[in-house]
């Protein structure tokens, strides 16, 4: 009985810091716009390119190097 004079202040006293966490994040906007980061990550307009050059970029696919090739033909021929 003697352990419920410290677990009951400290649950009192963890309780209340988060209430007190939560009210501070209220008051500074932190759940404002909870939607808004998902919107945004779906949105391409931070890559600033024109829509031609980024096709360009893509049509230019690069060769794999000699080494992933090597390692492919390694693993499909069995020797290791």
């Amino acid at each position: 009985m003697n352990i419920l004079v410290v677990l009951f202040p400290l649950a009192l006293g963890m309780g209340l810091a988060g209430l007190g966490a939560f009210f501070w994040c209220m008051r500074t906007g932190q759940y404002a716009d909870i939607e808004g980061s998902a919107w945004r990550v779906l949105q391409d307009d931070d890559l600033g390119l024109e829509a031609d050059v980024l096709e360009d970029l893509l049509d230019e696919t690069p060769s794999p190097s000699p080494v992933v090739e090597r390692s492919a033909r390694s693993l499909t021929q069995g020797t290791i």
